[in-house]
């Protein structure tokens, strides 16, 4: 019982790795809701039942418990070399997060799938969705996406990657429908604009944030007001565009 507590707690203090943490997610799929066709939406719930987006967008971190799910861990991410294209890397065997937003959309739009096999779809791409947009799921594997730069927020231990997940978010103290709420004011054309591309522009779009993020950071420095000044906007602008993405990608399947 004693090892049990001991490994419990272990596991407990490890960081995450999810993008976006709970809330920066949940305002992804909450986005999205607002952009959904009519059709899209109906058809939506009657695949969904009560699960809004929102709450489907957690659910593969969720799943991280679970060992028989451990083969979706590759998906979250892809690792760039700083000077990379996405569509020249050679690219891994057990998937990564651009060739599974392009399958789990091609397969919906073919048809002939199972309700159950729809829901772990549409789970998928509200997630990956979302961590396509955070930049460091596409920072470098030398350092695991920022995970292994060490810096301090407000003087309390954390990580690059850990940073741009959740702590950034979270210091907004707002509920993810007052945060959506909040920056859910594009205008048409940029509603237009980020719609007309597709997951190989966003991959690169993170990926040129990443760099200029990498050079903005020194390991063992303590962030606060000022970082958060500078760079919060960044990741108000990626959640939207994510959400709005989101939307076009289930309007185009279902709506």
């Amino acid at each position: 019982m004693k090892k049990l507590i001991i490994l419990l707690l272990v596991v407990w203090a490890l960081p995450a790795a999810g993008a976006w943490g709970p809330t920066g997610h949940r305002v992804v799929g909450h986005l999205a809701e607002q952009y959904l066709t009519k059709k899209a939406s109906r058809n939506l719930a009657s695949i969904m039942g009560g699960e809004s987006l929102a709450r489907a967008s957690t659910w593969m971190d969720e799943m991280k418990s679970d060992s028989d799910y451990r083969y979706m861990n590759p998906w979250h991410y892809v690792n760039l070399p700083a000077d990379a294209d996405y569509t020249t890397i050679e690219k891994p065997e057990n998937g990564e997060v651009v060739g599974k937003i392009n399958q789990f959309i091609a397969e919906l739009k073919a048809g002939g799938l199972s309700k159950e096999e729809q829901i772990f779809r549409i789970r998928c791409l509200v997630h990956l969705v979302g961590d396509l947009h955070q930049p460091f799921h596409t920072g470098r594997y030398e350092d695991l996406g920022g995970n292994r730069i060490k810096i301090k927020w407000f003087g309390e231990d954390t990580n690059l990657h850990r940073l741009w997940d959740s702590d950034l978010i979270d210091f907004q103290q707002l509920s993810y429908t007052e945060l959506a709420e909040f920056i859910n004011h594009p205008t048409e054309a940029q509603v237009a604009q980020w719609q007309s591309t597709s997951p190989e522009v966003w991959v690169m779009e993170s990926h040129e944030l990443a760099n200029q993020l990498y050079e903005s950071v020194e390991e063992g420095e303590d962030y606060s007001y000022r970082y958060n000044f500078d760079y919060y906007h960044i990741a108000e602008r990626r959640m939207l565009m994510a959400g709005i993405r989101l939307a076009a990608i289930f309007n185009d399947i279902y709506g």
